[in-house]
């Protein structure tokens, strides 16, 4: 039987300390500096998923650039192999509005670095702030 390999809550508290902050500011290639040569990530607007840094550097210099100020802070942690699931809130400010949010992601390692990530949350509340602010 193979030990187990994932990640404790302090383990994962601590790796989420780290990344959660490269989210916020606009700079993609801090944040992609976790992520493989070859990682998978999806959330709700990429469903489908992406591939690799190059598809992970457009994607994420854009969504970071249209929310430089956003904030990810970590709720908590549950084990899975290879990684944990994050539980995580973010404030996303939308114009003069913020948007409060509670999501899950999976977050597999391989060698300290995310391979996959996985991201889960209702975004109608943001999709609804964008519209409000487009009037």
């Amino acid at each position: 039987m193979t030990p187990f390999t994932g990640l404790d809550a302090t383990a994962a508290r601590a790796f989420a300390e780290a990344w959660l902050p490269a989210w916020t500011g606009g700079d993609a290639a801090r944040l992609l500096a976790f992520y493989t040569e070859d990682a998978v990530y999806s959330d709700p607007a990429v469903p489908g998923g992406l591939r690799g840094q190059p598809a992970l550097a457009a994607y994420f210099g854009r969504l970071l650039a249209a929310n430089p100020r956003w904030v990810w802070t970590q709720r908590g942690a549950i084990p899975l192999e290879d990684g944990f699931l994050n539980l995580w809130h973010a404030v996303i400010p939308v114009g003069a509005e913020v948007v409060e949010l509670d999501g899950v992601c999976t977050v597999q390692l391989h060698a300290g670095r995310i391979a996959a990530n996985h991201v889960f949350f209702d975004r109608s509340p943001l999709l609804a702030a964008l519209a409000r602010r487009r009037r």
